[in-house]
């Protein structure tokens, strides 16, 4: 039987970095609030001419090298992001033009801070039933386009970068299970209300940024992440205990805190990373593994928990043996 791995991890944040302190002389903030709120200390923001694609590239150039193999060896892209650099073609096709790969399948999946589960659950579908053998799963957000700059209750919350894994087929399985839901009835706690085939006409104005209902996303999200994480330790007869490492989505260091309380994870097997870049949505979580990995924390054969809870809602975990 053919199995799915991690074999390469990368990321990449922008040059720019925004500290609090300057976001104090933009809005009525400051850098202890922001913290205490949030726990973020700084976010990255894209250059002008710097875009989704851009950053997914960088990321993915060093996850292919981690992984040991050449560009052309990649026969999957898929790109998880809700900021595309156009409507269309697909970011992932524009990756793969700058990394030099033809033919293999290139799509993006829009699942909001959820995506790179999504995009990594349907990776490990194509290469386990033979569709592929090394699939490139990238998440890239500019998140820094669609933010209201004079709304200190979502802008101080986002950051831009990108994470990639290369999935590789393998003899033994590194992806034991995923686990993706989503329910569309809470659409309007957390959305972008302007779009292209509804609100057109408002795209240039406050209804293009994020807008977020932050109580009620927050108990939701705490609640969803607690019963996904028991839901995949079910599925697999295992234990807290076996939990090397838990990754979930960088959105906000509460909830991060209070989803591993929950769990009784304590926070010295947390991976965090929030307070570098704040949320940066479907990059978040490959971003973090990417850190622990490369820091050395994450070492070969530890098992690794995934979760992540966004806009639509969606949400999701991935149980992997590193």
């Amino acid at each position: 039987m053919t199995w799915s791995k991690i074999a390469g991890t990368g990321g990449y944040l922008p040059e720019r970095i925004m500290s609090n302190k300057e976001l104090e002389k933009m809005l009525d903030t400051s850098d202890e609030w922001i913290r205490e709120r949030s726990g973020i200390k700084r976010r990255h923001i894209a250059a002008e001419n710097e875009t989704t694609a851009d950053m997914a590239v960088a990321a993915s150039r060093k996850a292919i090298e981690a992984a040991g193999i050449e560009n052309s060896d990649i026969d999957l892209i898929i790109v998880a992001t809700s900021t595309p650099d156009k409507i269309f073609p697909g970011t992932a096709c524009i990756v793969q033009r700058h990394l030099e790969i033809e033919n293999s399948p290139a799509f993006d999946v829009n699942a909001a801070c959820s995506g790179f589960l999504y995009a990594l659950d349907i990776a490990d579908r194509f290469i386990r039933t033979g569709g592929a053998r090394n699939a490139l799963v990238i998440g890239s957000e500019t998140y820094s386009r669609i933010l209201d700059w004079t709304d200190r209750s979502t802008c101080v919350l986002f950051g831009d970068g990108a994470g990639a894994v290369v999935l590789s087929a393998a003899e033994e399985p590194g992806i034991l299970s995923t686990h993706i839901h989503a329910n569309g009835k809470y659409e309007d706690l957390l959305h972008v209300p302007a779009g292209i085939s509804s609100g057109y006409d408002a795209v240039r104005s406050e209804a293009a940024f994020i807008q977020m209902k932050g109580n009620e996303v927050f108990r939701k999200a705490v609640g969803t992440l607690g019963s996904i994480a028991r839901e995949t330790l079910s599925a697999n007869n295992i234990e807290k205990k076996d939990i090397a490492w838990l990754i979930p989505h960088q959105a906000n260091l509460r909830i991060i805190v209070a989803t591993a309380k929950k769990f009784d994870i304590p926070m010295e097997h947390v991976v965090v990373t929030v307070d570098e870049h704040a949320n940066t949505s479907s990059a978040s979580i490959p971003l973090a593994l990417d850190v622990a990995v490369r820091d050395g924390r994450i070492k070969r054969g530890e098992l690794l928990l995934f979760e992540a809870f966004g806009a639509g809602f969606t949400w999701g975990s991935a149980l992997v043996r590193y």
